[in-house]
């Protein structure tokens, strides 16, 4: 691959210009050469999977598989026959072979997510796969060779599970040869409008998107994004629901965000809202709160059950009054329609303006 083909791919995968990411693309360019084991730190959200896979894209291994495996989702007692497969009749349930994530990812990488989350007895059997090269399925006796690049990403700080026992520190320098680090969103603010754009652009509803106006970016980037990208992409998709084809106002970004945050008007300070570090504090300021519209922060709950009432209300309008079409103009089952307009009573008001359809 061209040095221009990767600068396009990458620009395409990893998002922004902010100096961070700029070192982040750098990062991952030297990465992409190299064979070595890659560790991927940064915080929940961040995109560590993201900068996995465009290392990924841009190797030697790119026409082969990709397999990512999330250790803390896979139960203990499996996690060694999905890594490394086990052979028929090896315990109670193994009535097929299975060839493991390893030997799947065969001349390919694989991407070991969460990687602190691996139960101990199984990150002695992983040190040994990425010094010998080798799996042994359960049950087998079979030496099979496998050519694999292993990139891992965690959340966690590695250096205190290894202090705490959790996690082995002889496993850590084997995986940790590449070391990269990702940003939390909060440290690049400025590429917060070329990830919406980004969103946005791979939306797939058809809806017309919404335009974010300057004021409801800079309330964007005002914001410390506990949840990172991941919290931003759902904030963009939102925005495409109850917003489409609309413009995004700064003070809407708090019912969006679902925090009380404060607007960020041309006249007016932006006010970075302040968390303590414990968890019934952190939940308290996130929880939406009830303001008047000139205090410019909007009941969450009640913006999003005014929207609704709006879009059963136009169904209906579209539909002159028919039920059942006015359902499948907004892809719902109509007894859940109903069930709508009984919520918002809409099912008595409207006799008063459109003649309501029989069946009802």
């Amino acid at each position: 691959m061209s040095n221009v083909n990767i600068e396009t791919l990458l620009a395409s995968k990893l998002i922004g210009s902010s100096a961070k990411m700029q070192q982040l693309r750098m990062l991952v360019k030297f990465a992409g050469r190299c064979n070595s084991s890659i560790m991927i730190t940064g915080p929940s959200g961040s995109g560590k999977e993201v900068v996995a896979d465009a290392i990924h894209c841009i190797s030697e291994r790119a026409a082969a598989p990709n397999i990512t495996v999330n250790c803390g989702a896979l139960p203990e007692q499996l996690i060694e026959s999905e890594l490394f497969g086990h052979e028929k009749g090896s315990f109670t349930g193994a009535y097929n072979k299975h060839v493991g994530l390893f030997e799947q990812s065969d001349r390919g990488t694989i991407f070991l997510d969460e990687i602190g989350d691996m139960p101990l007895n199984m990150q002695v059997k992983l040190l040994r796969v990425l010094e010998s090269r080798i799996v042994n399925r359960v049950g087998g006796s079979q030496n099979i060779p496998v050519d694999v690049r292993v990139i891992a990403a965690t959340h966690k700080n590695l250096g205190n599970a290894i202090q705490g026992g959790s996690f082995r520190e002889d496993l850590f320098y084997r995986l940790c040869v590449v070391p990269i680090e990702v940003p939390a969103l909060n440290e690049r603010a400025e590429d917060i409008p070329a990830l919406v754009e980004h969103f946005l652009d791979n939306q797939s509803n058809g809806n017309p998107p919404p335009v974010f106006t300057q004021g409801a970016f800079a309330a964007l980037q005002s914001y410390e994004w506990p949840g990172n990208v991941r919290e931003l992409r759902n904030v963009v998709e939102r925005a495409t629901v109850f917003f489409s084809g609309k413009q995004v106002q700064a003070h809407d970004i708090a019912a969006l965000v679902q925090s009380d945050i404060a607007p960020a008007l041309d006249d007016k300070p932006i006010i970075r809202p302040q968390f303590s570090d414990t968890q019934e504090d952190r939940k308290a300021a996130f929880a939406p709160v009830s303001h008047n519209r000139a205090s410019n922060v909007i009941d969450l709950n009640a913006h999003l059950n005014n929207e609704e009432r709006r879009i059963i209300i136009n169904a209906l309008e579209a539909s002159h009054g028919v039920v059942s079409k006015a359902a499948r103009s907004i892809n719902i089952k109509r007894t859940t329609f109903i069930d709508k307009m009984r919520k918002h009573r809409i099912d008595k008001q409207w006799d008063d303006s459109v003649p309501m359809a029989s069946g009802f």
